[in-house]
């Protein structure tokens, strides 16, 4: 039994081996036919006609033993082709081919940005007369002031006046922002004409009110605008306040009272903190065809002014007005920074005005204000603006009392001309209606 089956074992190992050396010499390639059957081309197939010629760089020949030498080209020397087809041998130009010639060209005009045209210069406003300014608005201050004169006449015109009567007049005085001071004067000065004078009706009460009042106003100040040339050189203004007060809207307005007189004008925008206080008063200078020099927002406001009054005194314009920064009046650095600007300026040329901007509704406050500008600017007239409104006008008194400098101009609304010279009959008889 297992003879048999080794038996048929080796069967089938010599039967494995015959069809392993079939299907071996099958996949055989002989590598030993001749070039001339390689070289028979299969009928329909592509036939490369000789290799890749490569080389070596800089021009050297790749060495090929069993190529023939390379052809010479039937055109040994190509004539130009001037732009035609360079395949083949057809492509050569003749000799004896007509030569194109050089022809010009016109190319076309470089393509030019118009000409931006001229800004339009702007219209310039139409300014009131500066004469008689005062009368003209003094109806706008009697109608916030009535209340204060009825009152004062109806104590006056009222009978006999006893010491309960001066009382309530002082009271009233004070009230109206006179100060306690100026108010204890006045009621004294009034009592001691109407007793001097034997003054018995309202009338002849009204008319030593009136007096006494003017004379508290000190007419005889100089409440001139100093703001002419001298010595060849342009007089310098130095506008000065808190910020709110119409600082820079009081620059404008004067700036336009000047041109309206015929002076040339030059703004200096040294408000260089504020948001937008040079764009304002820019607009008030092209209103009214005065020049600005201004400098980048932050700038130096010292520096601001010493380049303005250096144009001005180049350009021999009449005035430069200079709107300074509203510095807070508490804060001791910024005033000091306030001074500076005065000095630096002073530099070039002499300082001829310095006008504290106070904003009459304020009261004391105002007062508190001009003490301390005072003392860093040497403050030589005060401008007293929103007198049309709820002033109650008597800070007129107290400031003219505590700095001995007259109030020079007064803003009675928001128009452009409502800036008027502060005349004290004027005011008094608009305060008491």
């Amino acid at each position: 039994m297992l003879l048999l089956i080794g038996v048929a074992v080796l069967a089938v190992l010599l039967v494995a081996l015959v069809v392993g050396l079939v299907l071996a010499r099958r996949r055989r390639i002989d590598m030993t036919k001749k070039k001339e059957e390689l070289g028979r081309p299969k009928s329909g197939g592509y036939q490369a006609g000789g290799g890749f010629n490569l080389s070596a760089g800089s021009g050297a020949a790749t060495v090929d033993s069993g190529r023939a030498e390379p052809v010479e080209h039937p055109v040994a020397d190509r004539t130009e082709v001037d732009g035609q087809p360079g395949v083949g041998d057809d492509a050569s130009v003749p000799r004896d081919s007509e030569r194109r010639t050089l022809v010009d060209v016109d190319l076309p005009e470089p393509e030019t940005e118009p000409e931006p045209e001229p800004e339009p210069k702007p219209e310039l406003d139409e300014i009131e007369p500066t004469s008689g300014r005062m009368e003209r608005l003094r109806g706008r201050l009697a109608r916030s002031q009535t209340m204060f004169g009825k009152s004062l006449l109806g104590l006056l015109g009222a009978g006999d006046l006893d010491e309960d009567s001066w009382t309530d007049i002082e009271d009233q005085l004070l009230m109206a922002d006179l100060g306690a001071a100026t108010s204890a004067e006045i009621v004294g000065t009034l009592r001691t004409k109407i007793v001097a004078q034997s003054v018995r009706d309202a009338e002849g009460a009204r008319a030593l009110l009136r007096e006494v009042l003017i004379d508290a106003l000190r007419p005889d100040m100089d409440r001139a605008v100093r703001a002419l040339p001298d010595d060849g050189k342009p007089a310098v203004l130095l506008v000065v306040g808190v910020n709110g007060t119409g600082k820079t809207t009081t620059t404008g307005k004067l700036a336009r009272v000047l041109v309206a007189d015929g002076r040339t004008v030059l703004l200096g925008a040294a408000d260089t903190f504020r948001a937008a206080a040079t764009e304002q008063l820019a607009t008030w200078g092209s209103r009214v065809g005065a020049e600005i020099v201004r400098g980048k927002e932050g700038a130096d406001p010292a520096a601001v002014a010493f380049d303005a009054v250096k144009q001005g005194v180049a350009s021999k314009v009449d005035a430069v007005l200079v709107d300074t920064a509203g510095r807070l009046h508490t804060k001791t650095g910024l005033m000091d920074e306030l001074g500076k600007v005065k000095r630096v300026v002073e530099k070039q040329a002499p300082v001829d005005e310095v006008l504290l901007v106070l904003d009459a509704t304020t009261g004391q406050n105002g007062l508190t204000q001009a003490r301390v500008f005072a003392e860093v600017v040497d403050v030589s007239g005060v401008v007293l603006t929103k007198l049309d409104g709820t002033a109650k006008g008597g800070i007129v008194f107290q400031v003219q009392r505590e700095l001995g400098v007259p109030v020079k101009l007064v803003g009675l609304g928001e128009g452009p001309d409502d800036l008027a010279p502060f005349e004290p009959a004027a005011f008094v008889d608009a305060l008491l209606g």
